[in-house]
């Protein structure tokens, strides 16, 4: 007679989601993992403190319900994060509930509950975007007599010309440019999705200025640090605080403002709207994987909307003051 399997304990389970199921299974992005990663840290030590057990010892069975809605506290009013950051967390942890519930079909009970806890709605805020002006003003902010100006004003025409994110940028690679008589550049996006955005001519040509000032090889990052690697997040967001630091006597709103990396894809978004370019093209361009999310740049866009508010006249209709007909509907109308 077999013997029953048992079940995996919890450091094992989640070993395997992050190794097995992320990594090997579902090829996410190194991004994801990173995520994943800091919402099961918080997560852990938070149940941990609860439990009175180091991470390693605790089960599955303690991953229940009210002890995830009190993490989900705990982030909300002790560490004052956001909805959309609580409901990220949230998001990762259902992720390992899925995963488990098919590794140990005993805590499925526990499981479900867990899963039981909602995503909280929260506002979305309108998009925010920058104008013609103030994106001119950015571009030719960096200092051209240095090394980091000169890689920050190709990448920022580069951003602006692709309306590529952040992370897509930083990755992209020498040999992901094509020259020639229709140029354009190669982007890996969300969900390894690939697309070919086509480039200005004068974004071109600054690219093939910058690359003697690197290394010309296909696998060199077009936009290294100093030191030849990989640039950061941060380090994009405080070449941009720079850069808009030298516009203060050019462009003194853009001081006023909160400048940053994805402020520039919007603004691509928007000014292609504005140039009559249709959303189904906006949305390929930007690598959108759903088309209402390249609807929320119509509704970011008063001058569209006064537009459409002209071209249409209100009624010419003379108001008439309303008589009750019965006595019962004059009894409703005086209450």
């Amino acid at each position: 007679m077999s013997k029953p399997c048992l079940a995996p304990s919890f450091a094992t389970l989640v070993q395997d989601f992050f190794v097995e199921r992320l990594i090997q299974q579902r090829a996410v992005s190194p991004e994801t993992i990173s995520s994943y990663r800091d919402s099961f840290r918080l997560f852990l030590q938070f149940a941990s403190d609860r439990a009175g057990r180091c991470p390693s010892d605790l089960t599955l069975a303690d991953m229940d319900a009210p002890l995830v809605l009190a993490f989900l506290r705990h982030l909300e009013v002790v560490r004052h994060n956001s909805t959309r950051t609580r409901n990220v967390r949230l998001a990762a942890l259902r992720s390992f509930l899925k995963y488990a519930a098919h590794r140990d079909i005993a805590s499925l009970a526990v499981i479900q509950r867990a899963l039981s806890v909602p995503m909280k709605r929260c506002d979305k805020p309108m998009v925010g975007f920058l104008s013609r002006d103030e994106i001119q003003q950015l571009l030719t902010a960096p200092d051209p007599d240095t090394w980091p100006g000169q890689r920050d004003r190709v990448m920022l025409a580069t951003m602006y010309n692709t309306g590529a994110r952040v992370s897509e940028i930083l990755a992209l690679r020498v040999g992901d440019v094509v020259f020639g008589s229709s140029p354009c550049v190669h982007i890996i996006g969300k969900g390894r999705k690939e697309r070919m955005v086509p480039l200005w001519r004068s974004t071109a040509n600054l690219i093939k200025r910058w690359l003697p000032s690197i290394q010309d090889a296909p696998s060199q990052r077009l936009f290294p640090n100093r030191s030849g690697n990989a640039m950061t997040r941060s380090n994009v967001a405080d070449r941009m605080k720079i850069a808009v630091a030298r516009t203060k006597d050019q462009c003194p709103q853009l001081a006023k403002r909160r400048i940053y990396p994805h402020l520039v894809r919007h603004a691509t978004a928007m000014h292609l709207l504005q140039s009559g370019v249709d959303l189904s093209v906006i949305a390929l361009w930007l690598g959108h994987e759903s088309p209402s999310t390249t609807h929320g740049y119509i509704e970011a866009d008063l001058t569209m909307k006064e537009r459409a508010l002209n071209s249409i006249q209100p009624p010419e209709v003379k108001n008439r003051r309303y008589r009750p007909p019965d006595r019962i509907l004059q009894f409703l109308e005086s209450l």
